[in-house]
């Protein structure tokens, strides 16, 4: 009896966000596909699910136009000899995970070889850099789409594509235990707000400073109220340690600084802070009422400001059509206001329950089974 041959995939994820949906389609592919090798750039999570890593994500793992330009010549190197081991290998398949200004000049040189190129996540070009439609009509065969507004931007440029759906809307529950997460934390019956600055060393540089003094104007209010801070890895929780003794905090204030557990956290908290990202969504599919922040070096925001199309920054804004948390930006990331926002949350009984509701029917309007749909498609691709 004849049997298939181990599907040979070559994979790519820039950050933590990306390296775990990664996770999840190369585990979804490996049980389609019978058997798989898979290799290229990621982290912990697609290494388990089977990555052989060539390179480790944190190479990827730069912010911000300024800091892209600082390291172009270290990227520019390895995104060539990525190419031409891709290229000597002739994998079945090309997966591209997020990180467009990466991917996509590797998928480009790819494709022009006869190597199929899947691009997971498509770039927000309804937010900002339009013009990369263009790039991406060039470099990608299918591209597989996390949100639904996006199916209709794709048929317009006659891009094949498939709404996936996202693949944290299927492993956060639909009905958060909040309690289940305050005991597996050990935390009381305070009133609890989680503080995410971001995982990114760029982001703690501009972020976790503010979200401390955050904490320490509220308790200068409600000293009742208790602060979690989870942090992505040991060198993150010493940096982020050594902000919070440097800022002096009053005696009495509770804050727990902590290594993982972000999405413990997010159920277990009663309001959030949280930096502008990927972050942003997972709270909302917690149903947690947040306060939405980001501050980035100068030269990189007065870019970047040019460049938006959307009135909003979070991702539960945007999805939702309308701003339903605040948002605080560049100059406008400060204590008090942010402070202010998050107890009125904390104490408007009639707004976190719209907002629970509000964030239930985005969760269920993302909720797809996508690991399996990405699969699919992927296998379909690389088989011809």
């Amino acid at each position: 009896m004849s049997t298939r041959p181990v599907l040979s995939l070559a994979a790519v994820a820039g950050e933590k966000s990306g390296d775990l949906l990664g996770a999840s389609v190369l585990t979804a592919l490996a049980e389609r596909a019978g058997g798989m090798h898979c290799a290229g750039i990621g982290g912990p999570a697609m290494a388990q699910a089977g990555l052989e890593r060539w390179w480790d994500i944190e190479a990827l793992s730069v912010r911000g136009y300024v800091e892209v330009l600082r390291e172009y010549p270290r990227l520019h190197r390895m995104r060539s000899a990525l190419i031409e081991r891709v290229r000597k290998w002739k994998p079945a398949c090309f997966l591209g995970i997020d990180a467009p200004d990466f991917n996509l000049a590797v998928e480009a040189r790819l494709r022009a070889e006869s190597i199929p190129v899947v691009h997971f996540i498509g770039p927000s070009v309804w937010a900002w850099r339009r013009g990369r439609i263009e790039r991406i009509r060039a470099a990608v065969d299918h591209m597989l789409l996390i949100f639904p507004h996006e199916v209709e931007i794709y048929r317009q440029a006659g891009i094949p594509a498939t709404y996936v759906g996202h693949p944290m809307a299927d492993t956060i529950p639909l009905e958060p235990d909040p309690r289940r997460a305050r005991a597996e934390l050990g935390l009381g019956s305070a009133p609890q707000v989680a503080l995410l600055p971001g995982s990114r060393p760029a982001e703690l540089q501009y972020m976790a400073r503010p979200f401390i003094d955050t904490a320490a104007w509220i308790h200068a209010r409600r000293p009742d109220v208790e602060f979690v801070l989870p942090v992505a890895s040991s060198a993150h929780y010493e940096r982020v340690v050594a902000l919070a003794r440097a800022a002096q905090l009053p005696d009495g204030l509770r804050l727990r600084i902590i290594s993982g557990s972000s999405h413990t956290v997010l159920e277990a908290a009663d309001a959030v802070l949280v930096a502008s990202g990927t972050a942003t969504l997972e709270a909302a599919l917690y149903k947690k009422p947040m306060v939405i922040a980001y501050r980035m070096a100068w030269g990189s925001y007065q870019i970047m400001r040019r460049m938006v199309y959307v009135e909003h920054a979070g991702l539960p804004n945007i999805l939702c059509e309308e701003g339903v948390v605040p948002e605080y930006l560049q100059d406008a990331v400060e204590p008090a206001a942010m402070g202010a926002a998050l107890l009125t949350q904390l104490d408007d009984e009639g707004l976190r329950r719209r907002l629970a509701e509000r964030f239930t029917e985005l969760h269920l309007t993302l909720r797809r089974g996508c690991a399996e749909r990405a699969a699919e498609r992927i296998l379909e691709i690389a088989r011809g």
